[in-house]
């Protein structure tokens, strides 16, 4: 439950706060409890309040008053974070500040390709005013129906159109942001090119609303494509599929922009919990990877790329069989079965998540490696790998053995955890691709993260946020 204001801290501070917002914007009680579960339903923090300003001036009012009274802020936007980032501890000593009636689209400059946003936009209503305009907002993911711009910049989140465009960092120009003490900083600056010291923006993307508070952000737009194209392919190995994704980036370019990769263990999941989404293909095959193409010339060039690739990795004995998606009925239904996976996993019960990246060229090697260490630790131990094989990035998910009780195979979470993480520290890679570190991670980047890294993490830390109130408790 939230921790009802009292005592002469509590309840001036919290007065100050229904001063700022206005009283109807600070929720206690049933109406704060929403937000105090994370998007999974496993944990529910406490706070003194939820805070929810209209704008930046009213953000800056409420950290100078945290600041003053030394009360812990916890950022949060849509709430769709996976790594309890955005909410609070069960101390219930923090506030929570939600940005969802910050909404507002501020600007869109056609000329420049940009477009300038409230931090608490919802993600698919930024897409979809870049696509009044004509323009295209490419980053594109599963919560894009609820997740918010500054939550997709403060975890610097990627998606499934990271091989053509970037990650959220690389789509943000510029910034504004509250500071620990309560300043504004203005870089809502539309520039791609802007020289002049230190890239503030840069520190606060991917900080998780530790080091300050993402108010609103300048995003890059690009042009609408004439036309995509998506194919479903049947591989034998991931090595096949990364022969095949060298052969589609090496005929396609940078037309190319998707290619997920996903498991015959994973299509079985997805076909058991939505029968009413169809098979691709009659046989069964070891893995599958999903290719779109975008176009800006036609259709027709869009569909003589794909073919040539396909058609070359079929020769080559790369890929088994493939289908090409004959119209955008079809295209939804093959994307389906690559976005089902996630909720499938869950209607069939509880498993250990791992988002990774690794250098591209180890993934075979990974996946053949920390498969048969796990399997040698659980024998029949499910592994539910996908994810978005162009930039490197892997879902490794782990379900118990069948016949093998859920809550009991969830209890040896901390061992599967040392196989899988181990695998991806000796591969190169990263305990984290996506979803950043909050606090279900902390302990995991400490033990992965060198001392010199940490170190000067720390110091930038204490440098932005000297009183700790920032998110206190995520990452370090």
């Amino acid at each position: 439950m939230i921790e009802q204001p009292s005592g002469s801290v509590r309840a001036p501070f919290l007065e100050r706060c229904r001063a700022i917002v206005g009283p109807d914007n600070v929720l206690a009680g049933p109406d704060a409890a929403p937000f105090l579960t994370d998007w999974r339903g496993r944990f529910t923090g406490r706070a003194r309040a939820v805070v929810l300003p209209a704008d930046t001036a009213q953000v800056a009012a409420v950290v100078r008053a945290c600041a003053e009274h030394r009360v812990p802020v916890v950022p949060q936007g849509g709430r769709t974070g996976l790594v309890l980032g955005s909410v609070p501890d069960a101390s219930g000593s923090a506030i929570v500040l939600s940005l969802r009636r910050m909404n507002r689209i501020r600007a869109i400059d056609a000329a420049n390709r940009t477009i300038t946003v409230d931090a608490g936009c919802i993600l698919q209503d930024v897409q979809q005013a870049a696509a009044d305009a004509g323009l295209l907002f490419p980053l594109s993911l599963a919560s894009e129906g609820s997740c918010t711009v500054g939550g997709n910049l403060a975890t610097n989140a990627g998606g499934t159109g990271v091989l053509r465009y970037g990650n959220a960092r690389e789509l943000c120009l510029g910034l504004e942001a509250v500071t620990a003490g309560g300043d504004t900083w203005d870089g809502l600056r539309g520039l791609r090119k802007d020289n002049t010291g230190y890239d503030l923006r840069d520190l606060y993307v991917g900080a998780e609303g530790t080091l300050g508070l993402i108010t609103g952000a300048v995003l890059k737009l690009f042009p609408q494509p004439k036309a995509a194209l998506t194919a479903f392919v049947a591989l034998g190995s991931p090595a096949d599929a990364l022969a095949l994704l060298a052969l589609a980036d090496a005929a396609c370019g940078p037309a190319l922009t998707g290619f997920e990769l996903m498991s015959d263990t994973c299509m079985q999941l997805v076909t058991t919990h939505f029968p009413e989404l169809p098979r691709p293909f009659r046989e069964r095959h070891p893995h599958y990877a999903l290719l779109e193409v975008s176009s800006h010339e036609s259709e027709a060039h869009g569909v003589a790329l794909l073919e040539r690739a396909i058609g070359a990795a079929l020769e080559d004995g790369i890929a088994r069989d493939a289908v090409v998606a004959s119209s955008i009925a079809q295209s939804r239904t093959l994307w389906a079965l690559r976005e089902r996976i996630s909720p499938a996993q869950a209607r069939a019960g509880k498993n250990i998540k791992h988002d990774i990246s690794l250098p591209i060229s180890r993934i075979a090697d990974f996946i053949a490696a920390t498969d048969a260490r796990l399997d040698a630790a659980w024998p029949g131990v499910q592994v539910v790998c996908f994810g978005h094989l162009g930039d490197g990035n892997l879902h490794y998910n782990i379900a118990p053995p069948p016949g093998v009780d859920h809550e009991a195979f969830l209890a040896q979470q901390e061992a599967v955890n040392r196989i899988v993480h181990d695998g991806v520290a000796a591969f190169g890679g990263s305990i984290s691709a996506e979803h950043g570190i909050g606090a279900l991670k902390r302990e995991e980047l400490a033990r992965y993260k060198s001392p010199v890294e940490l170190g000067l993490m720390r110091a930038l830390k204490a440098a932005l946020d000297p009183l700790g109130i920032m998110n206190p408790g995520k990452i370090l």
